[in-house]
C-alpha cells in the first residue's frame, strides 16, 4: 500500500525558509520520479517541482524557479523540498507523489498524503 507522509510545514514570515519532508513506502522510491504539489485556498492542486529517480533531473515551475530546491534520500526513502525567499503567495497545502517522469505534470498515485500546510504572513 502506497503512503505518502508530508511534513515540515509552518508559519513563516516573508522571507523566511522551510524544509519540507515526504516519507514514502509500498513503492520502490529509488527508482520513481517523484514531485512536490501545492493547493492554496480555492486553487486546483499543481505541481511545482519534480525530480528524477536518481535526483540527477530536476524541474521547477516558474513561481518557484530560483527558490525552492527539490532533492532527495533514496537510502531513507524521503523526499525533500527547501523553500527560501517564501512570500504569502506561497501559502498553501504541500503534497508529494510519484510521477511517471520528471517533466510529467499528473501524479501516479490517485492517493494522497495529509499534505503539510505552509503559511507565509507577517
Amino acid at each position: 500500500q502506497v503512503q505518502l507522509v508530508e511534513s515540515g510545514g509552518g508559519l513563516v514570515q516573508p522571507g523566511g525558509s522551510l524544509k519540507l519532508s515526504c516519507a514514502a513506502s509500498g513503492f520502490t522510491f529509488s527508482t520513481s520520479a517523484m514531485g512536490w504539489y501545492r493547493q492554496a485556498a480555492g486553487k486546483e492542486r499543481e505541481l511545482v517541482a519534480s525530480i528524477s529517480g536518481n535526483g540527477g533531473t530536476t524541474n521547477y515551475d516558474r513561481p518557484v524557479k530560483g527558490r525552492f530546491t527539490i532533492s532527495r534520500d533514496n537510502a531513507k526513502n524521503t523526499l525533500y523540498l527547501h523553500m527560501n525567499s517564501l512570500n504569502p503567495a506561497d501559502t498553501a497545502v504541500y503534497y508529494c507523489n510519484a510521477q511517471p517522469r520528471v517533466l510529467s505534470t499528473r501524479p501516479v498515485y490517485s492517493s494522497w498524503g495529509q499534505g503539510t500546510q505552509v503559511v507565509v504572513s507577517s
